[in-house]
């Protein structure tokens, strides 16, 4: 009798990724769909955007574990990006990388105190941004290559 056995490779853990981007300025948000469209990397699953004007909304959405990537607006009235992330990292065990979206490369030293794990300086680009995007997601769906910078 011999040994018939099937392999089956099963699709990622992630079916798709769930970005939030948290910002009260429509073209921001507007701007980083754009960027992001459908997919951030030919090697990560499609992703799918939601719009957050509120932190309150936000911080939900994370405590239901909802969400795989957070872009963070820093110029966010009145809870900007930075002050989110500081928030997000006190009171949300294992939550998912944060990315704050910067206007002034002068602000950047803040991300130290707001545990941000990435920093992005505005204005957006659609290069630039999903990279920067899929550096962060990555590690957390267990990918290991590496992306290159220009």
């Amino acid at each position: 009798m011999s040994d018939n056995t099937v392999t089956l490779h099963t699709e990622p853990s992630h079916a798709q990724l769930r970005i939030a981007i948290y910002s009260d300025r429509p073209q921001l948000r507007e701007d980083v769909h754009s960027a992001f469209g459908t997919s951030i990397a030919p090697d990560l699953p499609a992703v799918d955007v939601i719009d957050f004007a509120t932190g309150p909304a936000l911080i939900r959405a994370l405590h239901n574990k909802e969400l795989d990537l957070c872009v963070l607006d820093g110029e966010t009235a009145p809870l900007g990006g930075m002050g989110l992330s500081y928030q997000i990292n006190a009171e949300i065990d294992d939550h998912p990388p944060l990315l704050v979206l910067l206007q002034r490369r002068d602000d950047a030293w803040l991300s130290t105190w707001s545990k941000a794990d990435a920093v992005y300086l505005l204005p957006v680009d659609p290069i630039s941004l999903p990279r920067a995007a899929a550096a962060l997601l990555r590690p957390e769906i267990g990918e290991t290559s590496k992306i290159s910078e220009t």
